[in-house]
């Protein structure tokens, strides 16, 4: 007779063999669509700076991309809520069109000018294509939840350049509070696979310096605090905002495709109005600006309006980055009220608005580990909980469960 303790590790041998080939393909199927994505959204960002008339046909691309969606795209529409759904339902198909759908979309938007990010881009491909592995060949739904999973973590890692706070992500969006361990090493396979990919195609992700982190004491701790307790409610501002505009757009103009067209007219107006085009895009001249000087407090709030008239109307793309953008703005404005080194408190904001919009504080703290090094780690996790406490019940993805 097998004892028991004898088939232990024959079956982790086996589970780890079969999700390194799994999470491997996943990793290397999501990790080459982002490269596509992230070179083909350089471009079109560099034709949308040398071409400024192209704002003017924002309206036309985001009607177009609404009535693809409307005619072929179905479920897709629902981007990321539907990918975490199906991980804690699986009643239904996140389908294969996700992925050429957010893709084109995306890159409309950011063509013609509109204020959005990438990761919804990137986790949306890593997720459809995922679905479609697992379709192949015919997985459990145990199996399913767990490949779903590895497609959010892969995506996030390889268009951000950061595989651990990838594979945290992958776990921790599901639910407010509350970590999924199952998934841990599937999700690091398919996190570290698909960002090797995306830097073997030769992408090349943008790193900011943190400069010299100052020793801890308790009067820095205190502003560190105070400051942490802002980015918590402007990550409550976005998700309230954005939410409210999604909805009031919806209610008083039912059409996907006019609503889409009225948002590109309102862009226009607001450029022409406040006489910029700095809040276009995804807004990485102002989060390297953020690191390197003061910056008017009325920078995060105008990025914010921007990206939530741009999502509130049904343009494709992500929140992340605008994100990214809002918290260093504000960090770089309050460092300079606080007596606070510029980099430092920029950094901070950088992860910890994320954490409170996301509710994703672990998978923050450790991006911000990957992006500025460990100098500043004790500031970084304060900054990412404390956001995270101050943000609301409620994150960017209506998706996630309470814990």
């Amino acid at each position: 007779m097998i004892d028991a303790r004898q088939l232990a590790p024959l079956t982790i041998a086996k589970f780890m063999l079969k999700w390194l080939l799994l999470a491997g393909t996943v990793g290397i199927l999501s990790g080459s669509a982002s490269a596509l994505f992230l070179t083909s959204l350089d471009w079109v960002t560099e034709t949308q700076i040398q071409h400024p008339w192209l704002l003017w046909l924002l309206p036309a691309g985001g009607a177009l991309v609404s009535f693809l969606y409307l005619k072929i795209g179905k479920e897709s529409g629902r981007g990321n809520n539907l990918i975490i759904e199906q991980i804690h339902s699986g009643n239904g198909a996140v389908p294969l069109r996700m992925a050429p759908l957010v893709l084109f979309g995306t890159l409309m938007t950011h063509l013609f000018g509109g204020s959005a990010g990438r990761e919804g881009t990137a986790v949306q491909m890593g997720g459809s294509l995922s679905e479609w592995v697992g379709k192949l060949i015919k997985l459990q739904p145990i199996d399913r939840k767990i490949i779903l999973m590895c497609g959010i973590s892969s995506g996030f890692g390889a268009v951000f350049g950061t595989p651990l706070a990838g594979t945290i992500f992958g776990l921790e969006v599901l639910a407010i509070g509350i970590i999924s361990y199952e998934a841990l090493l599937p999700c690091f396979i398919a996190s570290y696979v698909g960002h090797l990919i995306t830097t073997a195609w030769g992408v090349k992700h943008i790193h900011y310096s943190i400069g010299v982190v100052p020793a801890l004491e308790w009067l820095l701790l205190a502003k560190i605090v105070a400051a942490s307790v802002l980015f918590g409610l402007a990550a409550l501002l976005f998700t309230q905002l954005t939410r409210w505009l999604k909805r009031q757009f919806s209610r008083r103009i039912p059409s996907p495709v006019l609503k889409s067209a009225v948002g590109g007219f309102i862009i226009i107006a607001l450029v022409y109005a406040i006489g910029t085009r700095d809040y276009l895009g995804l807004g990485i001249p102002l989060i390297q600006q953020s690191f390197q000087e003061t910056v008017s407090p009325l920078v995060f709030l105008l990025k914010t309006f921007f990206t939530a008239v741009t999502l509130g109307t049904g343009f494709q793309g992500g929140e992340v980055t605008p994100l990214f953008v809002i918290g260093s703005t504000l960090g770089s404005a309050l460092a300079g009220l606080l007596a606070v080194p510029v980099p430092l408190l920029a950094a901070i904001g950088f992860v910890s608005v994320f954490s409170g919009a996301a509710k994703t504080p672990i998978a923050c703290f450790i991006m911000g580990i990957e992006l500025f090094g460990s100098e500043g780690a004790v500031y970084l996790f304060i900054g990412c909980v404390i956001a995270f406490l101050c943000s609301g019940r409620i994150g960017i993805y209506e998706a996630q469960k309470p814990g």
